[in-house]
């Protein structure tokens, strides 16, 4: 009894999270930008596109984007280490990319703040 109880609680849980990663990816979530983090394939595709603009690196998140008409926002690590935020059109075209004012040092920095 224990055990069907354990693994229904277990459903019901996984149920629920598959919910609100499902209300992230078609747009909600928060934020400034109104986005939040969000997978699949449009994701893929927008991570795809910023990678082939910057010339490599690594993707590290995609979100969903309202700043400066973008409909994307893909922060990635370019080769050469430094990070920048990859604002793309909903046809994924290059809106602009922004210095990532989030980097590594800036974090450290306010971090010694607190």
């Amino acid at each position: 009894m224990k055990r069907k109880l354990l693994v229904t609680g277990a459903a019901v849980i996984a149920i629920a999270a598959g919910g609100a990663g499902a209300a992230l990816a078609v747009g909600g979530g928060g934020g400034e930008t109104g986005g939040g983090s969000v997978s699949g394939a449009a994701a893929d595709r927008a991570s795809a596109a910023a990678l082939t603009i910057t010339g490599g690196g690594t993707a590290n998140a995609v979100e969903r984007d309202n700043e400066q008409g973008a409909t994307w926002e893909v922060e990635v690590t370019k080769p050469d280490g430094t990070t920048v935020d990859v604002r793309l059109g909903a046809d994924y075209g290059l809106v602009v990319v922004d210095s990532d004012s989030e980097s590594a040092a800036d974090a450290g920095k306010a971090d010694a703040g607190n």
